[in-house]
């Protein structure tokens, strides 16, 4: 299994040993504001390579590179003066901003899945450190196998791929809890790829511009983009108003839900009915009513607006069918 450090108690190991086995070309489970990260050299073929090996991730599905700052990614991706004005008020942040590959840019094209595009975003707290230490951008999706929950805690990373990584560094669970949001800018136009940590509307207060989502299903060009994706192993139902025998139930607030005594779990999100909290609480909470043993684990309905618009994109994909059914 996976040596686990805790960053509290040992940063300076923790960097120093995450570090020299990030340059050596290995993996490391990396803890981010939004979740947990399998990090890799971006800058490294083998090291992407491993990447996608280790989860069983699709290799048209691109991965985020994350950068200690605007100055490194500016080296890697160009920035038009709207993408710079984003950057410069929302990073350090749980944003993606999807832009063209920097001529003569250093990525491994397996970690952009050979677009002509870059997926950059510079990480909150210890992952910046561990950026900034190795010198390089680190491409790093969810430390979790391909589709399935992402993890918010070292321990989940441990039970999920513990024994494909030497190490792990945990930093308690991730405060945000839901993946960043991700952004294109085109021509002066701000698309929606992928609901986060950052809302629309945050967005469009600071551009004063709209912010525009696909009409129609578009081709994988950043992170979280497949119809399934976020799942757990047992069905998902959404907006539930009454129980099923042997479902788990996974509350929002006030419990309105009929024929809750017929639930094998339940379980809460956001008693208060606080949508960052429940955001934060999602992916651990679906971990455990999959663990449950329940035959489907039924949500009550969640508000879409602010970052409750990135939970219910969650679970729509948790939900969607899914390949292997």
């Amino acid at each position: 299994m996976a040596r686990i450090i805790d960053i509290a108690v040992e940063e300076d190991i923790a960097l120093a040993e995450g570090s020299a086995l990030l340059l050596a070309g290995e993996l490391v489970a990396m803890p981010t504001e939004t979740v947990y990260g399998l990090a890799a050299d971006a800058t490294n073929p083998q090291a992407i390579a491993k990447i996608y090996a280790a989860k069983g991730r699709p290799a048209f599905n691109p991965l985020i590179c994350h950068m200690s700052g605007l100055e490194m990614a500016e080296d890697y991706a160009v920035f038009s003066p709207l993408a710079r004005t984003l950057a410069q008020a929302f990073w350090p942040g749980p944003l993606t901003l999807v832009l063209p590959l920097k001529q003569g840019a250093a990525i491994a094209p397996a970690a952009t899945a050979n677009l002509p595009t870059v997926g950059v975003r510079v990480p909150q707290g210890f992952a910046g450190r561990l950026i900034a230490e190795t010198g390089r951008p680190l491409a790093a999706p969810s430390a979790n196998t391909s589709g399935r929950i992402s993890p918010t805690t070292a321990a989940h990373v441990e039970a999920d791929l513990g024994e494909k990584l030497r190490l792990v560094l945990d930093a308690g669970p991730a405060e945000v809890g839901v993946e960043s949001t991700i952004l294109t800018v085109e021509d002066e136009m701000i698309t929606l790829l992928r609901p986060g940590g950052i809302s629309a509307a945050e967005v469009e207060a600071l551009t004063g511009r709209t912010v525009t989502r696909p009409q129609h299903k578009t081709a994988v060009i950043a992170p979280g983009m497949m119809v399934s994706h976020y799942a757990p192993k047992a069905a998902v139902r959404l907006d539930a108003t009454r129980v099923g025998a042997g479902e788990a139930l996974v509350l929002f607030g006030p419990c309105e839900v009929e024929n809750v005594s017929a639930a094998r779990a339940v379980f809460q999100l956001s008693e208060t009915a606080d949508l960052a909290e429940a955001a934060s609480r999602l992916y651990d909470t679906m971990i455990e009513a999959d663990r449950s043993g329940a035959t489907a684990i039924a949500f009550a309905p969640i508000p879409k607006d602010g970052i409750g618009e990135a939970i219910n994109d969650r679970l729509a994909r948790a939900a969607a069918p899914r390949k292997d059914d």
